[in-house]
């Protein structure tokens, strides 16, 4: 195995004996992420659900089903990508995450986000966001406002490409995003190529 990969196993293993926060109480599975140690996309969600739980792979519900379709409209697999999530244990009932729990995790996510260095970061829903904005110097405003903009910036000490998107679960609550989200796929898509449009902060602000 490279470094990357041996590296990211021993940080998986940390993740799963956790219990820097009160969700190991509760968990079935901690949940620390999958995909390409090389990936075209990294992507970050809010928390792992009841069946990222139960399996301890991100993204295995019906949102995570979406997501792999959204990912082939754009003639991406999941084998190409990174899933992971702010926090990486499953809130009980599906609440929002709290910030003792997001900071918990913060070392994990900061540290898959440094060893994979990934080229394009992809923030799913406005848990994700407001942790991106964090490092970008800025307030997360709202998903209406900011979500398919492209943003470039230096993180962790590299830099990538960050797009702001719905999470596919708002998609399957309320199907009328489901077009913005196709919509922001195809700025994901655009991310990745070499013929680009780069967005600037302060074209938004």
């Amino acid at each position: 195995m490279d470094t990357i990969t041996d590296e990211l196993k021993k940080l998986e293993e940390e993740i799963k004996r956790c219990r820097k926060c009160p969700l190991y109480k509760t968990r079935t599975n901690a949940v620390p992420g999958e995909g390409s140690t090389n990936p075209k996309i990294f992507f970050i969600g809010e928390a792992p659900g009841a069946q990222e739980d139960a399996t301890g792979r991100p993204f295995v519900g019906a949102a995570g089903k979406l997501l792999t379709t959204l990912l082939n409209e754009i003639g991406l697999s999941r084998d190409e990508v990174y899933i992971t999530n702010v926090i990486k244990c499953r809130p009980p009932g599906n609440r929002d995450p709290a910030k003792e729990e997001v900071e918990a995790c913060r070392p994990y996510l900061e540290k898959q986000l440094s060893l994979m260095k990934p080229k394009a970061i992809v923030a799913l829903g406005r848990h994700a966001a407001s942790w991106l904005s964090g490092y970008m110097n800025r307030r997360f405003r709202s998903m209406t406002r900011e979500h398919g903009i492209i943003f470039e910036f230096e993180i962790l000490g590299f830099k990538a490409r960050i797009l702001f998107t719905y999470h596919p679960a708002a998609a399957l609550y309320n199907p009328n995003l489901l077009d913005s989200l196709r919509k922001d796929f195809e700025k994901i898509k655009e991310m990745i190529s070499k013929d680009r449009r780069r967005g600037t902060l302060e074209d938004y602000l």
